[in-house]
């Protein structure tokens, strides 16, 4: 049976049109779902009680199970079992400009990159559209508070599961679902480029964020698998394609590792990758695992790193730190409840 939370709003009016029912309906049982929460069909009391029998027979409206909740200042991290006894999770993050979750868009990764701990533990299965929205709707319930900011950087590579990626954000930006505003959603890539050239004729105005972590195809290679398909010499063209067809500013995102990626001539060369770009680079230190050998670099490094970007006139952050002590690295806490 298909969970009701998978459908968007065109989905649901094809729905009732399809069982001989009233369009408008759709937007009725949205706003059961998205804004009064009912638990139970049973609760939508403007809708007939045949009409609700008929839906609860052809969907469910059933929740993912959260089994761990981690807490830390301005963070909580949330681990979920889906209905076939797997695990994703998510991270809440409270900002200034809001509140900020960061969703998973599949079981495990394919993608392989060598400091990511999702990637560690391979693909099991793409996520479903409902998967991905329960995540909101349940952080929403036990945190008591509205999600102003979603991006899909979690456990998974997005464009691997985009066609469910793409009617997720659908639905989140629906004034009668989550409404949640376009430029308010971001989608991270590590590169797929057949699917970032599609992306660029999204209708809606979501973000785009590139995990690049390196500035030169030798050391790409080395950390991320995915650049022996898609190489600079490949994506970087793709991405201003992009630019070209959407007037978007891009995000790249960028990792630390000490003695990888770190030197002064990665970040000269970095800045000379990106030069007549609109975009912005985000700069993150690396959170650590111990499953992992690799270390984060030292805030002095980072800070020189981050002054010659600065000096090559570019738009540049270092990210804020969430969770050092709640296992918050991306696949941290999936594996340590799979590795029990």
């Amino acid at each position: 049976m298909k969970n009701i939370y998978g459908l968007t709003l065109s989905d649901m009016e094809e729905y009732f049109v399809s069982i001989g029912s009233k369009k408008f309906h759709a937007k009725q049982l949205f706003d059961w779902l998205y804004i009064k929460r009912i638990s139970e069909f049973s609760e939508a009391s403007n809708l007939s009680k045949d009409l609700l029998n008929k839906v609860s027979e052809d969907f469910s409206c059933s929740k993912l199970k959260i089994v761990d909740i981690q807490k830390d200042e301005d963070v909580r991290k949330y681990l979920f079992e889906l209905e076939d006894g797997e695990h994703i999770e998510a991270v809440l993050m409270l900002h200034d400009f809001g509140n900020s979750v960061c969703v998973s868009s599949q079981v495990g990764c394919n993608m392989g990159c060598k400091f990511c701990e999702s990637g560690r533990r391979k693909k099991v299965r793409n996520l479903e559209v409902y998967e991905m929205v329960l995540q909101i709707l349940m952080i929403e319930e036990e945190f008591g508070n509205r999600i102003s900011h979603v991006v899909v950087m979690g456990i998974g590579e997005p464009f691997d599961n985009y066609d469910n990626v793409m009617k997720f954000f659908t639905i989140l930006n629906d004034p009668f679902g989550l409404a949640i505003g376009a430029r308010h959603l971001t989608v991270s890539t590590c590169g797929v480029v057949p699917k970032i050239k599609e992306f660029a004729k999204f209708p809606l105005q979501v973000n785009l964020a590139i995990s690049l972590h390196a500035p030169n195809n030798e050391i790409r290679d080395k950390i991320m698998p995915i650049n022996h398909a898609y190489p600079l010499e490949v994506l970087m063209p793709a991405l201003k394609e992009y630019y070209q067809k959407t007037n978007r500013r891009l995000t790249f995102e960028y990792v630390l590792l000490e003695g990888v990626n770190d030197s002064e001539e990665c970040a000269k060369q970095l800045a000379e990758l990106v030069k007549g770009m609109n975009c912005y680079i985000n700069l993150i230190p690396y959170n650590e695992t111990h499953n992992i050998e690799f270390k984060r670099t030292k805030i002095v490094q980072i800070m020189r790193f981050y002054d010659i970007l600065k000096k090559n006139k570019l738009t540049v952050t270092i990210r804020k730190e969430f969770g050092g002590k709640i296992s918050a690295a991306c696949g941290q806490l999936r594996s340590k409840k799979e590795e029990l």
